[in-house]
């Protein structure tokens, strides 16, 4: 029997988590999630509620996918790098019903005012985390869901993020036949151990470290990814799989071979990556460095999975993300008119998924947007082969991925646009081959003696937004190019940087 429950049963003494610091059983994760759950109750949450997490890569986040579980409420992750209001935000359009946060965010999470209770893991006061455990009683509470039943706040061009929700998802039958599906197309057992090198509230490292654990298999944390780390807890602990974006794949080309040759990394034999788009000379770099591992791409969202590659297929056909999953479909239309195109042409991407619908969370008009029939598009343009291989080429969106985050930067020109001198400006990205791509923006500022310069603008955005959302690098220019109507000409301005880099995407 799949799931947390039944892993419970049949391998409660199998370690289910561990980070550098302690371990976790699946029956200790059991008794520690039934106490929370305990604790989540009392508080009046039930089935259907959100239960908000922020914190860094931390057993007690596990223990709280596990608790909403048990309780059949929506694990909502929240990023704990968010400003205050980005989380009033998240926290207000979720409904959340409960926030747990790390106790270094605790300045964060009062500036947000949410409305919700709060639980602060790491405080040490009766009120904290681990007080609040240790008063209830270790009855046990069994699980509704067999996994947690996500709901996941991705990009979108309006400047905020938006909630996806999966209404097929909505029933324990159909999440565990959709985690048993995943488990079989990408051949998880309870024999692997796998490394989570990404934040776990970032739903490709989240989803893939559940999908570890249903299976019955080991999940290692990584704090914070470091290259060489990466290398060492994969000896250490004899990982057997992993989710990485391209980013990783560039820090860990970029170790001396020498020092790569000090680990054996030979335990790795399937390793996941998505979240950017990875130039072919990396992807190729990175196969051959690691020769005994499968090295698989994949083209999916928060919205649904679409495609994958093999490595020999990706050799066979430099640049696809391959077929379509098992039970999709793919088509391409023409942004304007929506009539299908034919292999060979460019056109927004359109996925059919195997079931299911996803919706926005209270967006009636996006969600509507997103759809055309029974197949949906976030944005992304491409075109099919002959053999209905994907291609992706450009994005329609107005977004941007940087090590494999999503970044919206109508919210950073909105911060800019609050500065006294900033007349306009746009906010985009352009292809690096360190990050996937790096932040540009142009200012246009208001003429006079005294100007901002790029450093103080810096500092203005550091001071509204996470350091991640800063842009890297400032062009001011005199006047910036408008159409008739006066909207600044952003595809003008990314082209010449563009241009520079050699590619779109």
């Amino acid at each position: 029997m799949n799931g947390y429950e039944g892993n419970r049963t049949l391998r409660g003494g199998h370690i289910a988590i561990r980070s550098e610091e302690r371990s976790l059983s699946y029956a200790q994760l059991h008794d520690r999630a039934s106490r929370l759950a305990q604790v989540l109750a009392a508080e009046g949450l039930s089935e259907g509620d959100r239960l908000a997490i922020m914190m860094p890569n931390l057993v007690e986040f596990v223990e709280c996918l596990a608790s909403s579980a048990k309780l059949g409420c929506a694990a909502l992750s929240v990023n704990f790098h968010l400003a205050p209001a980005e989380l009033a935000y998240v926290l207000n359009d979720s409904q959340a019903s409960m926030l747990i946060a790390h106790v270094d965010l605790k300045d964060v999470v009062a500036a947000a005012e949410p409305a919700c209770p709060v639980i602060f893991v790491g405080d040490r006061t009766a009120d904290g985390y681990e007080a609040r455990l240790a008063a209830v009683s270790a009855e046990p509470v069994e699980y509704l869901w067999p996994a947690p039943w996500p709901v996941i706040y991705t990009s979108g061009t309006t400047g905020r993020p938006k909630g996806v929700v999966h209404g097929a998802l909505a029933s324990a039958e159909v999440l565990a036949y959709t985690q048993n599906s995943l488990t079989q197309m990408w051949g998880y057992t309870d024999q692997d151990v796998h490394l989570v090198a990404g934040p776990l509230y970032h739903g490709g490292p989240q989803g893939y470290a559940n999908l570890t654990l249903f299976a019955g298999g080991t999940v290692v944390l990584m704090g914070k990814w470091d290259a060489l780390d990466f290398c060492r807890l994969v000896e250490q602990y004899q990982v057997t799989t992993t989710f990485l974006t391209p980013a990783h794949f560039i820090r860990l080309l970029e170790l001396p071979p020498q020092d790569l040759a000090e680990f054996d990394l030979t335990s790795l034999r399937h390793v996941l990556h998505a979240g950017a788009p990875c130039p072919v000379s990396v992807k190729l770099r990175m196969i051959d460095a690691l020769p005994q591992a499968e090295i698989w791409e994949f083209y999916g969202m928060s919205e649904g999975g679409a495609t994958r590659v093999s490595p020999e297929q990706f050799k066979e056909r430099p640049g696809t993300v391959g077929p379509p999953w098992p039970g999709v479909e793919l088509q391409i239309l023409d942004p304007e008119t929506k009539e299908v195109l034919p292999a060979g042409q460019t056109g927004l991407v359109y996925v059919k998924p195997s079931f299911g619908r996803f919706h926005y969370h209270e967006d009636e008009a996006k969600t509507h947007e997103a759809w055309i029939a029974d197949s949906f598009t976030v944005g992304d343009i491409g075109h099919l082969d002959s053999d209905g291989w994907l291609y992706l080429t450009d994005r329609h969106v107005d977004l941007v991925i940087k090590g494999g985050v999503n970044i919206y930067p109508r919210q950073i020109e909105e911060v800019l646009h609050q500065h006294p001198q900033v007349v306009d400006c746009a906010v985009f990205g352009i292809p690096d081959e360190r990050d996937g791509e790096h932040l540009h923006a142009v200012v246009e500022l208001r003429p006079g003696q005294s100007q901002a310069t790029p450093q103080e603008l810096q500092e203005f955005c550091a001071s509204h937004l996470d350091r991640w959302s800063c842009p890297d690098r400032f062009e001011i220019i005199d006047q910036l190019p408008r159409d008739p109507n006066g909207k600044v000409l952003k595809r003008v301005l990314r082209q010449q940087a563009w241009s520079e880099a050699g590619r779109n995407i």
